[in-house]
């Protein structure tokens, strides 16, 4: 055969799958999804996304599309909900039929729909129900939390006053969540903690990166694909063997009248639950929540606090009004407490609005739906993965002016007093908000406060120079790279 007649072959043959693609799709009961581009067998809408910055993509598509549409990444069908109406319409108005977890590849291979963050029915309900109550018991949204904290802010001050380096937020963020899940907090210099650090920092890093997002969309070719995404399942095992050795040591030490600490809670609910052959209460599921626990304790906090500093040191004026109002409302001599926020609203809007602006997890952790459901006009099948576009919320420029720009005027009415907004949702929103809500706020608000209180932040270059644009991701916004001095005040 002539090259000319094999070519011609070759595109009949891909425009016939094509078409009987979205045949195919019609005939399924999907023609009632939301409008979407043109999706092409195996890879869907690939070729018309930027993986490198899907939530861009998605908010170009949404200008054509509207506020639901439908995508394909890869063979995952995704509808996603742009704006804060058709987030908070699934969310909240019809929250029982958005609760469930949507799909991510590498999720379902590391995880296997364990845990807390990634597992859905029955076991969804009854672990997220248990960590709650269990950590409201250790003192989340209590003194004996805010205590920890402020411990562990005095050793973080402590120990950048003697290093003058910025780079130990990951360390105090961790061992907050350490004293929680695991009874102790670890010295800084630990190996076991500094190889825990260096395992989560790892994987964050391989989870933004190119072939990590491109395994989610391909799972089947990148299996086979060496890469540094492969590395994800080595630190994922070594992570799990930690808290398994945890576990061990807690089960030696176990005092059923006496729970120290989340793994003994759920011990000792195994315990318990030792005659229900259908308990969600088993070792998998307690390493895995253990897991979540401490892998959304460290990672959200600490990267919104380098957001933070980052943000302070390109704008040293508002960082000065900041120190105003904690010399006036704290003073230098003693720990910032969560009673001082109320009449703290400068520093609140500062904090709320380096949260708005990271916009830290641009399409929230997937969502699906849980049954057939109604939505709008259309009618979105069981399972499909949902996107609610958490920055469609925290950018709409009819409640935040200038969305782009950084301002905490977006949280401060005409006399200066703080301005709340539903508008304002980086925990997401409805049945599946962060479990740690409560603690991350608390954590920022303390350990920002308290590095202000005692330090004044100074960068290398000049301030204009400084380059605060959030590194995007599917995943987690990250702050670009940054050299950051404290001068003790």
């Amino acid at each position: 055969m002539e090259p000319l007649g094999a070519t011609t072959v070759f595109l009949a043959v891909c425009v016939s799958c094509l078409l009987f693609f979205s045949a195919w799709r019609k005939m399924s009961g999907s023609g009632k999804l939301p409008p979407g581009p043109v999706a092409f067998p195996i890879i869907g809408n690939m070729l018309q996304l930027n993986v490198r910055n899907l939530p861009q993509s998605i908010h170009e598509l949404s200008t054509k599309y509207g506020p639901v549409f439908t995508i394909y990444l890869g063979s995952l069908r995704v509808v996603v909900l742009y704006g804060q109406e058709a987030v908070k319409e699934a969310l909240i108005d019809q929250g029982d039929e958005f609760s469930g977890r949507g799909k991510l590849a590498l999720a379902d291979k590391l995880i296997k729909g364990a845990g807390i963050i990634f597992s859905n029915g029955e076991r969804w309900k009854q672990l997220r129900r248990f960590a709650l109550t269990t950590l409201r018991n250790f003192g989340m949204g209590k003194k004996s939390v805010e205590e920890r904290i402020q411990e562990e802010a005095r050793f973080l001050v402590e120990r950048l006053r003697n290093t003058h380096g910025g780079d130990l937020l990951h360390h105090a963020v961790s061992n907050i969540i350490c004293s929680i899940v695991f009874g102790d907090r670890f010295d800084y210099d630990d190996q076991k903690f500094l190889t825990l650090i260096k395992l989560t920092e790892e994987n964050n890093e391989l989870l933004r990166s190119l072939l990590g997002q491109l395994y989610n969309f391909f799972p089947t070719l990148m299996d086979h694909i060496p890469g540094p995404h492969q590395e994800l399942l080595k630190n994922s095992e070594e992570l799990r063997i930690f808290v398994l050795e945890r576990v061990k040591m807690h089960k030696d030490s176990l005092d059923l009248s006496c729970p120290r600490d989340f793994i003994d809670a759920f011990l000792i609910k195994m315990e318990q639950e030792q005659q229900n052959g259908q308990s969600e209460f088993n070792t998998e599921n307690l390493v895995r929540s253990t897991l979540d626990l401490f892998l959304a304790g460290t990672g959200t906090s600490s990267t919104t606090l380098r957001h933070g500093l980052l943000i302070l040191l390109k704008y040293p004026d508002i960082e000065e009004k900041v120190h105003e109002e904690i010399d006036r409302v704290i003073g230098r001599s003693r720990s910032p407490c969560m009673a001082d926020r109320s009449q703290m609203p400068y520093t609140d809007a500062v904090i709320h609005e380096i949260q708005r602006f990271v916009n830290l997890v641009p399409l929230s952790v997937p969502h699906a739906v849980t049954r057939d459901t109604h939505f709008r006009q259309y009618v979105i099948p069981k399972g499909t993965t949902i996107f609610p576009a958490l920055q469609s919320v925290l950018g709409d420029s009819r409640e935040f002016p200038k969305p782009e720009q950084f301002n905490p005027g977006h949280f401060l009415d005409e006399n200066g007093a703080f301005k709340k907004s539903d508008f304002f949702i980086p925990f997401s929103a409805g049945k599946r908000i962060c479990v740690g809500e409560g603690l991350a706020r608390m954590e920022i608000f303390l350990i920002l406060t308290m590095i202000l209180q005692n330090f004044t932040l100074k960068s290398p270059i000049d301030p204009k120079d400084i380059d605060i644009t959030p590194l995007p991701s599917v995943v987690v916004n990250s702050p670009k790279p940054f050299q950051l001095c404290v001068l003790p005040r």
